[in-house]
């Protein structure tokens, strides 16, 4: 049985610590159960991303979206954030490792910002529980000193929204989420 645990600094985060499976012919992993996450709703979407090392990707966040990521080849510095107004949890900020060396995955939640800084050369893959929305695609500024993230890497590779994203302070008022907002 794999371990399934609930963040103890972000509320609704959960890391999954799946069982692995080998033998002479290589290794098997089951990597998500939707009755994993109380929660969660069904993924309808599955995308991959692959990233040169020291490329940052993040923050960014959505009001309705939940995330489920994987890092099956290389490794990533995951970075958190919760902006959820009303959450217990609301200003913390997680960092961990994932990557093909542990398999573990990562639910996360509505409101809480995510990124990621590709510590080798990297492949992500992503479920989401709701098809691309371009009015739910926001973001925060990945470098946000209130947010203090330690992404592990110097001289990031960045892309041009992810330069422009405002510092949370700056968040507009009617894209800030709150804790139980999701349609």
């Amino acid at each position: 049985m794999p371990r399934i645990l609930e963040s103890d600094v972000i509320a609704g985060v959960f890391v999954v610590e799946p069982d692995s499976h080998g033998d002479e012919r290589g290794r098997f992993i089951e990597t998500y159960r939707r009755s994993w996450f109380p929660q969660g709703r069904e993924m309808v979407q599955a995308n991959r991303s692959d990233k040169l090392a020291h490329t940052v990707v993040g923050l960014h966040y959505h009001l309705h979206q939940a995330d489920y990521w994987l890092v099956p080849k290389g490794l990533a510095r995951v970075v958190l954030h919760d902006l959820r107004e009303g959450s217990p949890t609301d200003g913390a900020t997680l960092v961990l490792e994932i990557g093909e060396a542990d398999s573990r995955g990562v639910f996360i939640p509505p409101g809480v910002a995510h990124g990621f800084a590709a510590v080798t050369d990297m492949m992500i893959t992503y479920m989401v529980d709701g098809y691309y929305n371009p009015d739910d695609e926001l973001g925060v500024a990945w470098d946000d000193p209130e947010i203090g993230a330690d992404w592990g890497v110097s001289d990031p590779i960045l892309s041009a929204r992810d330069q422009a994203n405002p510092p949370r302070s700056a968040l507009p008022a009617d894209r800030r989420p709150h804790a139980g907002l999701r349609r």
